[in-house]
């Protein structure tokens, strides 16, 4: 292997990256990101990758989500508490179903940019650059709104900062307490119109509350009751970014990139001679690949040994991205070579973009059933070829969108125009998603 600094990516063909027009305002902006404080620290990365080496061995699960893509005009106070909520009533649910820890991670405070399909966007027979996020550019159709401007990458930085201490505060200062938790999760559940079949598991969980209060262990004297640990993630898409918030770690000599607790590869930037494998196979966060029905399993074998070459547990998430119609004939043939070449990975499920379509009036959408399917079929897939399902991977709002259809609500077609507010990719609504938990949940007991 060859040498590597936090740079040596810049000497690779890139792929999925703006055209800055004025590179003396870029190099400014990363220079300015250099000196500015670490979002996270090293420590935490270490502490994540050593639950996640948990999950490798089917001692803990993995709940991963978040918005397909942050925004500047949408940030909230209200949006981060609702999130943040509704991945905590989805922990508490899959941890008391699987009787195992849940390490929950959020696609929060970093998660501004996104790969497109093409560089430019035409309607009416104009072309301008593709919106990639607004670390980059802007969502309005005009030439000043698409010209990618560095400087955002400083109002991300900051927007991260705050939504950083936020989430702290919501983790330690009550908001996490499992009693509540489990109260929101009661109240979803008495107005859902499939009462009956959830009510039952939110009421086992007040009861084991109430049978621990008997006992003398409570949120006063117990903090894992009354907090708890929450860890960001983002794709790390846009590499002048994440390599001005790349720092060496003063403990170990590691280098980490502090823009996350959490970086992943997505699907259209996994090449292994390419610039986003060099720059991941030299940071020591917990990393993560999203792994499509196109990967081959002996492609997959060379890019698990270029990301962990020393196959640490916990160090590297295989994410499957694939659809409902394609996962079950292709994921147990990769599972079985990764199993017989004895590389410790987390298997997770992202189960939205293989299962994206165009509705009838012209939305983009994802139906809940073919999410829920895809979902299945990895737990059984993975469960043939004797490896653990580790995660899932969701693009989700605690907010009520009407961006999927589906679930108990039926949300249909018709509906998709009453709150379709995503700056992307279509998400998962807090009562979707908390269903989805539900429904889930007893798989991950064996």
């Amino acid at each position: 292997m060859k040498s590597w600094t936090p740079d040596s990516w810049r000497g690779y063909p890139i792929r999925q990256q703006p055209q800055y027009p004025n590179a003396d305002q870029l190099a400014q902006v990363e220079a300015q990101l250099t000196k500015m404080p670490p979002l996270v620290f090293a420590q935490e990365a270490r502490d994540l990758r050593e639950q996640l080496g948990r999950a490798a061995q089917g001692k803990a699960f993995l709940l991963q989500g978040g918005d397909c893509a942050e925004s500047f005009s949408d940030f909230s106070a209200n949006s981060i508490r609702d999130t943040f909520k509704v991945l905590l009533q989805m922990a508490v649910v899959l941890t008391y179903s699987g009787r195992k820890p849940v390490v929950k991670v959020a696609r929060m405070a970093g998660q501004f940019a996104k790969p497109r399909s093409a560089d430019l966007e035409t309607q009416d027979g104009v072309s301008l650059p593709s919106y990639r996020g607004d670390i980059i550019n802007q969502l309005d159709f005009t030439e000043a709104a698409r010209t990618p401007d560095p400087h955002r990458m400083l109002q991300a930085y900051h927007q991260s900062t705050a939504t950083l201490n936020l989430v702290r505060a919501f983790a330690t200062g009550g908001l996490a307490d499992l009693h509540k938790v489990n109260q929101w999760n009661l109240d979803f559940a008495e107005a859902s119109p499939l009462r009956e079949r959830y009510l039952a598991v939110a009421e086992r969980i007040q009861d084991a509350l109430a049978f621990m209060e008997v006992c003398g262990v409570n949120s006063d004297n117990t903090p894992p009751l009354h907090a708890t640990s929450l860890f960001t993630s983002h794709e790390a898409l846009l590499l002048n970014y994440e390599q001005a918030l790349t720092r060496r770690d003063s403990l170990t000599g590691d280098w980490y990139n502090c823009s996350a607790h959490m970086l992943w590869i997505g699907e259209r930037t996994r090449q292994l001679d390419e610039a986003h494998v060099e720059f991941f196979r030299g940071i020591h966060n917990p990393i993560g690949v999203k792994v499509g029905p196109g990967m081959g399993e002996d492609e997959l074998i060379r890019l698990i040994d270029a990301l962990n070459p020393d196959n640490i547990p916990g160090r590297l998430t295989l994410i499957t991205r694939m659809g409902a119609d394609k996962l079950a004939n292709k994921l147990p043939l990769l599972a079985r070579k990764v199993k017989a070449e004895g590389r410790q990975v987390v298997w997770s499920s992202d189960p939205m973009h293989g299962n994206t379509v165009t509705s009838s009036n012209g939305y983009k959408t994802r139906d809940f059933n073919a999410i829920l399917t895809e979902i299945n079929e990895f737990f059984a897939a993975l469960r043939s070829e004797n490896c653990e399902p580790g995660g899932i991977h969701l693009e989700m709002t605690g907010q009520h969108v009407t961006e999927c259809t589906g679930g108990a609500y039926q949300l249909s077609d018709e509906d998709l125009a009453n709150c379709y507010r995503t700056q992307c990719d279509p998400r998962l609504n807090g009562d979707q998603v908390l269903e989805l938990a539900f429904c889930i949940a007893d798989k991950l007991r064996v």
